[in-house]
């Protein structure tokens, strides 16, 4: 089987966005559009194709981001293949944001005409800056009250610091939305009402519109040209580019990430989608156009690209693993080089298994079909992988590559859970495993002291989820306990400790003499270890045990058991015996003697602070400033957003617990908020004097 359409002709991208700015409707017509779904699925009904899991058709929120396939011709009459990556807006989510935008070349990112930029738009245009992702603006709702497309242009710039280059303008706003007006071929494009979108008359520009379309016009040819010298040559004398060239350049500059095309429209009333889907096929790049993928040599170390051709050695990713109620484990994967065949065997060099490719799927939302090949570009489900896990590179056996590792943040918050029923333990346990094969940003551990089952991860919407999708998908029932807030504890002052450890029971005994200076490590929360050891005191196979030893206790400190944070410590003298010393012996020695400066080190408890973004009406800005104070919050700043008011404060997690039921109490249900972990902060005396009650 022969690849069916050119590379060139590939886009992978995702839609981005806010929660509420219309992500998934806007992907609903996409798909409407692109021939795949025969009934638009509106997520006010809760039943939009995307959004597959029960739960997300109940929160009308997408959580997993489902890879779908389809097809659109573009303005050149040739079909391009759409691989569409869907994204999750809300904030306890930014892993599976941050592992889409992994694997995408592209994206749109959704404005809300009438909010403009909101906060969580920041938050995943920061992740997307990080991977250098080439965007483009669609600045949908413009039919809503209170639309203001002009409003959302100066917004780009003065919150994300980036260049919107207008390429549409809207005809009306709110009710009176009815086009838009190409801004490259300078005419109007007016949709039928009474045909859902599907067709529209191409017009002039209104007379109204006509010196505000010829002014953004000449901002778009004055950014355009500045892509390549001799068309701004050319400009500068007076010769115009032609339109194809305009779109050619403005290519150019959106693959560099230069600026970011801004177009308009309602998914919702169908206006502007059509035109959007021609800009995904001008301005978004193919897997082609991107730099090549960087990883290295599994066996060497040194650096190697993987170009997005067919004939180089396969080399995939996988991005998300997914349980599929039919096929079982499903491992979404994107093919950088090389083919894949069924049947065939890959090395996953992350975990140094082999994997045997089985069942292949290319995915709509929520059917599949399966296939024989895959190629450079596709993105594909695999069935029955057994130690894959999110961010794993699979590849040939024979040209070991490892592609780069994602980072995925340490959680911040956990509860202890537990089956309602003795007999399900095993099945929640299974459960719990699959569940945390899927999401990296979520963890289970056993305590040891209690036995307790402890889930955590990036927030209390993301356990909800997690313990909801246990119950539904696994049948699995259990009680919650109480949130818990992950503490860290740190030390403030500098203190040299000499320890030896001597014990002699008839035949070897064990000897080992350390001293280790511990201070505070201000660059970063690592826990650094060095030796400064001069002379041989300490034998170099020795040294590892020292490192081993003071490691082991830095995952319960002494002020309450919390995990320890920003350590230095440096071996700087020592003695050992020809006979009775060993590596034990040296990591018993840097155990207790970390134990015994402990008390000297002033240890203090450190908590979680959250970034929290409220956006409220105005009658209740002052009820949130005070409920705010009354959680240890520090009030950043306010600004007016459109109708409503921004509240940007910091605020301890271990107060922010069921605050969502309480915001919505204050304001009737009207005012939102988003948060998101900042940084680590002392915790006052008292507190941490209860928390050592507590937990100690």
């Amino acid at each position: 089987m022969a690849r069916e359409y050119k590379i060139e002709d590939y886009r992978n991208f995702g839609i981005m966005a806010h929660i509420d700015a219309g992500k998934t409707t806007t992907t609903e017509r996409v798909l409407y559009y692109t021939g795949k779904s025969h009934k638009i699925g509106e997520v006010h009904d809760g039943a939009a194709t995307m959004d597959w899991m029960e739960q997300e058709q109940e929160r009308g929120i997408t959580i997993t981001s489902a890879a779908t396939t389809t097809f659109w011709k573009g303005r050149d009459g040739k079909m391009r293949r759409f691989n569409i990556i869907d994204t999750p807006g809300h904030v306890d989510f930014t892993i599976e944001v941050e592992r889409s935008l992994r694997v995408l070349d592209g994206a749109i990112a959704l404005l809300d005409a009438n909010a403009g930029v909101e906060p969580q738009t920041e938050t995943v245009w920061r992740q997307a800056d990080k991977y250098r992702v080439p965007r483009m603006i669609f600045c949908n709702k413009m039919d809503k009250i209170g639309a203001d497309f002009y409003r959302s242009v100066e917004m780009i710039g003065s919150r994300l610091g980036a260049q919107a280059v207008v390429m549409q303008l809207p005809i009306g706003a709110e009710t009176e939305f009815k086009g838009v007006v190409d801004l490259v071929e300078m005419n109007a494009l007016v949709w039928r009402d009474e045909t859902l979108g599907a067709a529209w008359d191409v017009v002039e520009i209104p007379a109204d519109l006509q010196a505000r379309a010829e002014e953004y016009r000449e901002k778009m040819i004055e950014a355009a040209v500045e892509m390549d010298e001799t068309a701004l040559e050319n400009y500068l004398e007076g010769k115009m580019p032609s339109n194809d060239e305009i779109r050619s350049l403005i290519r150019k500059g959106t693959i560099a990430v230069k600026f970011f095309p801004m177009f308009c429209g309602s998914a919702f009333k169908n206006k502007g989608v059509q035109p959007l889907l021609d800009a995904v096929v001008e301005y978004l790049p193919s897997p082609a156009d991107v730099p090549a993928i960087k990883g290295v040599d599994a066996k060497t170390d040194a650096e190697i690209e993987r170009h997005a051709v067919d004939d180089e050695p396969l080399s995939m990713l996988a991005f998300k693993i997914m349980n599929d109620p039919f096929v079982g484990s499903l491992t979404f994967a994107r093919i950088y080089s090389g083919k894949l065949s069924k049947g065939i065997s890959v090395d996953n060099t992350v975990k140094g298994k082999k994997e045997r490719i089985g069942r292949m799927l290319q995915m709509h939302a929520n059917s599949r079909a399966d296939v024989e090949e895959a190629f450079a570009g596709d993105i594909v489900a695999l069935a029955g992988l057994k130690d894959t896990t999110t961010g794993d590179t699979l590849c040939d056996p024979l040209h070991p590559v490892i592609l780069e590792r994602m980072e995925f943040p340490d959680p911040v918050i956990q509860i202890a859970i537990e089956p309602k029923t003795k007999n399900d333990q095993e099945k929640m346990g299974l459960a719990l495993h699959r569940l945390a094969a899927e999401d990296p940003s979520f963890r289970v551990k056993t305590d040891e002291e209690s036995g307790q089952t402890i889930i955590s991860g990036m927030g209390e919407l993301h356990l909800d989820i997690i313990v909801d999708r246990m119950r539904r998908e696994f049948k699995v029932e259990a009680n919650v306990g109480a949130p818990q807030v992950a503490y860290r504890e740190t030390i403030t002052r500098k203190h040299e400790q000499d320890y030896t450890h001597k014990k002699q029971t008839g035949g070897t005994g064990q000897f080992a003499r350390v001293k280790v200076l511990f201070e505070p490590n201000s660059e970063s929360e690592d826990f650094v270890f060095e030796s400064k050891i001069v002379g041989g005191a300490v034998p170099k196979e020795y040294i590892p045990g020292v490192e081993k030893g003071i490691q082991s206790v830095m995952g319960a400190g002494p002020f309450a058991g919390f995990p320890m944070i920003g350590v230095r410590a440096t071996l700087i003298d020592g003695a050992y015996h020809d006979v009775d010393s060993s590596v034990l012996a040296f990591e018993i020695a840097s155990r207790a003697c970390f134990r015994e400066a402990a008390p000297k080190l002033g240890v203090q408890l450190l908590e979680p602070i959250m970034k929290v973004e409220v956006v409220t009406p105005e009658d209740y800005v002052g009820s949130v400033i005070g409920d705010l104070n009354g959680r240890r919050g520090q009030i950043q700043g306010q600004e007016a957003r459109g109708v409503a008011v921004v509240i940007n404060a910091m605020v301890p997690l271990a107060n922010m617990f069921k605050y969502v039921d309480n915001l919505r109490s204050m304001s009737q249900g009207r005012a939102a908020y988003t948060m998101q972990f900042d940084h680590y902060e002392p915790v006052p005396t008292a507190v941490a004097q209860e928390v050592q009650k507590k937990y100690a």
